[in-house]
């Protein structure tokens, strides 16, 4: 079933694939990334993002990894669990010629139990009220996913403490109606002077 109501669209806001729109499956539960928050995002990480290795976790409408592709990510990995979403989210890739940007059919905290590589950046936006991120966020960290200075970007409701694993610093957070959204920064390194 190919979305074709405007609602169900999105839009890469900035880079090679800039003002491309983008159909998304309207699935319960998923919420893309609004403009507005991705703009902010990704404002705070343009001096990382060209070169960078991205993961995208519940990629859902795939928002945030295209929106990384487009601006330089060097290798974009977009994971789902839902079968229809990773079936549209194949076919944006290959309307865009992403060659850069794979698509994996897994549940996404599953996925992090398996074969782990080092990612520069995590986007990490699960369906609110699931009470999945304490689970993400340990193994994220104890599973070898994380570059030694990654950044982990983290979309929750209102309100929802986050159990930040140690090495870690909250960079940035701001809220967007019910939503809060922050930049997490893992530091394996000593902090230069």
């Amino acid at each position: 079933m190919k979305p074709n109501r405007r609602s169900n669209q999105l839009r890469i806001i900035a880079g090679a694939w800039r003002g491309r729109k983008l159909a998304f499956v309207p699935v319960p539960g998923l919420r893309p990334t609004p403009d507005r928050v991705r703009e902010t995002l990704f404002n705070w990480l343009s001096p990382v993002i060209r070169g960078a290795r991205c993961l995208d976790l519940f990629a859902g409408s795939g928002a945030l990894g295209l929106e990384a592709a487009s601006r330089g990510a060097s290798a974009v990995v977009l994971v789902d669990g839902d079968p229809e979403v990773t079936h549209t989210l194949q076919e944006q890739v290959q309307r865009l010629r992403a060659q850069q940007v794979s698509v994996v059919h897994a549940g996404s905290v599953r996925y992090l139990y398996g074969r782990a590589q080092p990612f520069d950046i995590v986007f990490l936006d699960p369906p609110f009220h699931a009470g999945l991120l304490p689970d993400c966020l340990q193994q994220l960290e104890a599973g070898g996913w994380l570059s030694a200075e990654a950044w982990v970007y983290i979309e929750a409701e209102h309100g929802l403490q986050l159990p930040l694993p140690a090495h870690w610093e909250m960079h940035r957070s701001k809220t967007a109606g019910q939503v809060d959204y922050h930049l997490a920064r893992r530091r394996m390194k000593p902090r230069e002077p």
